[in-house]
C-alpha cells in the first residue's frame, strides 16, 4: 500500500500517516488498531515493544471481573437512555463476530456496569429489554474471556447469561445462551454432557417457522453435530447435521440473535465436525475445502475458523504447504483470533518440526503465535 492508500483504509489523516512513519509523533491505540485492521495484522506487530493484544487483552480481565461480581449492586454512575446503551451493545457484537477483541475490552467493563445500573434502577415494564441487552453484552465479554483462555472468567459470564435471559422472557435469546453455554463443556472435555444439553434445549426452543426461529434451531443443531463430533459419535454428529442443512435451506445465509446460521455456516460446521472426528472423516473436509471457500459476508471470526480447522485437516493428510497456507489465511482474515486458537500454536509447532515449509516465514509466524 502507499501511504495514501493506508490512510484511506484506516480512515486516517494522510499526514497523520506520514508523520507516525517518520516517528514525528506518538499513535492512539484506536489509531493503532484502524492501521492494523487495514493491512490484516495484529495490532502488536505495529508497536515497536511487539507488545501484544493477548496483553492488552488480559490487563482488562480485572476490570471485567469487578464488573461482573456487581451485577447486583453496580457501583454509582451514569447511565445512558436505553436507546443508546442499544447503539452501544450493537457494536460490541459487531466487533465480537469480527473477532476485534482488543476494541472490545476497552469498554466492555465500563458497559456491563452501565446496563446494570440501568437494569436495577428501570420500572418493570423496561427491565426485559436491559436484560437482553445484558445478555449480548456479557456474550461478547465471555467471546473474549472463552479465546483467551480465561475459562474461569467466561464461565461466570455464562452464568450471569442464564440468569439474564429469563429476564428478557425471550425465547430465542434463551436458545443463544445454550448455544454459548457449549463453551463450559467444550473447556472440561465433557462433551457427552454437552451434547445432553444442547438436545435438552433444542426440544424447548421454538417452532421453526419465522426464519429468527429456524435459525435458532438451526444454530443448535450445528454445535450439537460438533460436540457430537468431539465426543466420538459419528452417527449423532451427521443427524444433527442434516437437521442443521434442512432448516438452512429455509433462510439465507445471517446474522441471528447474534450468531451467524444458513446454508454457509452449515458449511463450515462440516468440516469442523470432520476434524472433530478425525481418521477416516478427514477426507470430507478436504472435499468441501476443494469445492468451496466460506464467502466474505460470513463474520470474520467465523471464516479464520474454518481455515484453522482445514489447516488441521491438511496437515493430518500429509499436506503440510497446504496447511501453513490454510494458518496465514486464517490470520489475515482474523489475527486475534487465530493467535490466541490453541489448534494454531499446536499446528505451527508440528510444521516448524517438520521443516516443510519456507524456513524464515514458518518461523516468523510460530513466533507470533507463541508456538513451542
Amino acid at each position: 500500500m502507499t501511504q495514501e492508500q493506508l490512510a484511506d483504509a484506516a480512515c486516517v489523516a494522510l499526514g497523520t500517516i506520514r508523520k507516525i512513519e517518520r516517528g514525528e509523533r506518538g499513535v492512539s491505540d484506536a489509531t493503532l488498531e484502524s492501521i492494523a485492521d487495514a493491512l490484516g495484522v495484529d495490532p502488536g506487530r505495529l508497536r515497536a515493544d511487539r507488545g501484544t493484544a493477548h496483553t492488552r487483552v488480559h490487563e482488562a480481565f480485572p476490570a471485567l471481573s469487578a464488573a461482573i461480581v456487581t451485577y447486583d449492586v453496580p457501583d454509582d454512575g451514569p447511565v445512558r437512555p436505553t436507546p443508546d446503551l442499544r447503539i452501544a451493545v450493537v457494536e460490541a457484537v459487531r466487533w465480537r463476530l469480527a473477532a476485534q477483541y482488543t476494541r472490545m475490552v476497552r469498554d466492555l467493563p465500563d458497559l456491563l456496569g452501565e446496563l446494570a445500573r440501568a437494569y436495577h434502577s428501570a420500572p418493570d415494564s423496561e427491565r426485559p429489554e436491559l436484560a437482553s441487552l445484558l445478555v449480548r453484552a456479557y456474550r461478547s465479554a465471555d467471546a473474549v474471556a472463552y479465546k483467551f483462555g480465561a475459562h474461569d472468567l467466561s464461565a461466570r459470564l455464562i452464568d450471569l447469561m442464564r440468569w439474564a435471559a429469563p429476564e428478557a422472557d425471550d425465547p430465542l435469546l434463551s436458545a443463544s445462551v445454550a448455544y454459548v453455554r457449549t463453551e463450559t463443556f467444550f473447556a472440561a472435555r465433557a462433551h457427552v454432557a454437552g451434547l445432553r444439553v444442547l438436545e435438552q434445549a433444542l426440544d424447548i426452543a421454538p417452532t421453526p417457522i419465522a426464519p429468527a426461529e429456524i435459525a435458532a434451531k438451526g444454530a443448535l443443531h450445528m454445535r450439537a453435530a460438533v460436540i457430537a463430533g468431539r465426543a466420538g459419535d459419528a452417527s449423532t454428529a451427521t443427524t444433527h447435521l442434516d437437521e442443521a442443512s434442512e432448516l438452512a435451506d429455509l433462510v439465507a445465509e445471517g446474522v441471528y440473535c447474534g450468531t451467524a446460521f444458513g446454508p454457509d455456516s452449515v458449511k463450515t460446521h462440516t468440516v469442523s465436525v470432520a476434524v472433530s472426528l478425525g481418521n477416516e472423516h478427514v477426507g470430507r473436509a478436504l472435499n468441501i475445502a476443494g469445492e468451496w471457500k466460506p464467502p466474505k459476508a460470513l463474520p470474520a471470526e467465523r471464516r479464520s475458523g474454518f481455515y484453522i480447522e482445514l489447516a488441521r485437516a491438511q496437515l493430518w493428510s500429509g499436506l503440510a504447504d497446504d496447511a501453513f497456507e490454510s494458518l496465514k489465511v486464517a490470520r489475515h482474515i482474523a489475527p486475534q483470533h487465530t493467535r490466541e486458537h490453541p489448534w494454531v500454536r499446536e499446528d505451527a509447532a508440528t510444521l516448524r518440526r517438520l521443516k516443510r515449509a519456507d524456513g524464515e516465514s514458518l518461523t516468523n509466524f510460530a513466533e507470533w503465535c507463541a508456538a513451542t
